[in-house]
């Protein structure tokens, strides 16, 4: 079982939450329930299901919640291009959420990898 807190990953997935939910203060008022709320849960749910991976008691499990963590970084970026085209986020905002989920997802095949060695 591996501690999550200590885990690179984690914790560039948990700032993210953080920038994710201040950058999408701003979008539209309709968009309250829809795309905004969407992007936040896609964002909670990366360092989420790494925790709950960690919790598990084999690296099988483990692996299979980095794979799930892993989609909701794909999908969380595919949200941010969305956002973008409807100019909800502007362009430096865009590069740089950008760039950190790209390195997120990065970690997580990386660790995905190592752990896979292993099972």
């Amino acid at each position: 079982m591996n501690y999550f807190k200590e885990l690179k990953v984690w914790q560039k997935a948990i700032e993210l939450v953080t920038e994710t939910y201040l950058k999408s203060q701003s979008f539209p008022k309709e968009e309250i329930y829809g795309l905004a709320s969407q992007i936040r849960r896609c964002a909670v749910s990366i360092p989420s299901n790494i925790a709950e991976g960690c919790g598990r008691n084999t690296d099988k499990d483990f692996n299979n919640f980095l794979g799930i963590s892993l989609g909701s970084a794909f999908e969380f970026e595919t949200q941010l291009i969305i956002c973008k085209n409807l100019e909800f986020i502007n362009n430096e905002d865009f590069k740089y959420l950008e760039s950190e989920i790209q390195h997120i997802q990065n970690m997580l095949i990386k660790l995905k990898s190592s752990i896979k060695k292993k099972i």
